[in-house]
C-alpha cells in the first residue's frame, strides 16, 4: 500500500514501523517540542504532498498533534488506540509497537480535522451517552474514539473532538448504540 501524503510521526522507531506497514514517507518530530524548522517541513508537505498527523495515543503524542493543527490545520489525522499501540510485554505505548495491520488501517481512516466545525451534539448527549461524569466513562470514550477513528480524549476535550472532527449526530447516536450493545453483550 502507497501512501501519497508524507506522514508526521514521533521518531525513528516510528518510521521504521511505518515503513514496514507500507511505502510511505516520513517526517519525525523528535519528541513533544516540536521546532520551527519541523514545522516549516510539514507546511511544505502539506503543501505539495499533503500530511497525515501520525502520533502516540499518549499526552506527548496529543501535544505534538496540537501543535501541528495550530499551525498547520488542514493536515489529516489517523490514530491508533491504546490497545494497538502497546507491545506485547505491555511495557511503553506507541505507534512503533503497532501491528503492520494496525497501522495500515488507521491510515485508512485517516481524515481532517477542523478548529471552526460546529456540532449538535451537546455536553447534555455525552452525559446521558456514560461518556463523562460516571463509572465506566473512561473505556466508553475509549471505545467511542476506536469507533469513530478519533483516537481517545478526556472529557473535558470530547466534545471539541467531535466538534473538530464533524462527527454528525446520527453518526455519534450510532456509534453510541454500538458501544451500548457490545455491553449487553459482555
Amino acid at each position: 500500500m502507497k501512501i501519497q501524503e508524507i506522514i508526521v510521526v514521533e521518531g525513528k522507531d516510528d518510521t521504521v514501523a511505518i515503513k514496514r506497514a507500507v511505502s510511505a514517507d516520513t517526517i519525525e518530530t523528535n519528541g513533544s517540542a516540536v521546532s520551527q524548522s519541523v514545522i516549516d517541513q510539514i507546511k511544505l508537505a502539506q503543501a505539495t504532498r499533503g500530511v497525515i498527523v501520525f502520533t502516540d495515543p499518549d499526552f506527548p503524542g496529543e501535544k505534538i498533534r496540537h501543535t501541528i493543527t495550530q499551525q498547520i490545520p488542514d493536515c489529516k489525522h489517523a490514530f491508533l488506540s491504546k490497545e494497538k499501540a502497546r507491545p506485547k510485554n505491555g511495557k511503553g505505548i506507541g505507534v512503533e509497537h503497532a501491528s503492520p495491520e494496525s497501522i495500515r488501517e488507521a491510515l485508512k481512516e485517516a481524515h481532517l480535522m477542523s478548529e471552526q466545525a460546529s456540532s449538535d451534539i451537546s455536553q447534555q448527549d455525552l452525559l446521558e451517552a456514560g461518556l463523562i461524569g460516571g463509572s465506566g466513562s473512561k473505556e466508553r470514550r475509549e471505545r467511542l474514539g476506536q469507533i469513530l477513528s478519533i483516537g481517545y480524549t478526556n472529557g473535558k476535550q470530547l466534545s471539541k473532538r467531535l466538534q473538530m472532527f464533524q462527527i454528525s449526530r446520527d453518526v455519534f447516536i450510532d456509534a453510541i448504540m454500538q458501544i451500548k450493545q457490545e455491553e449487553e453483550n459482555e
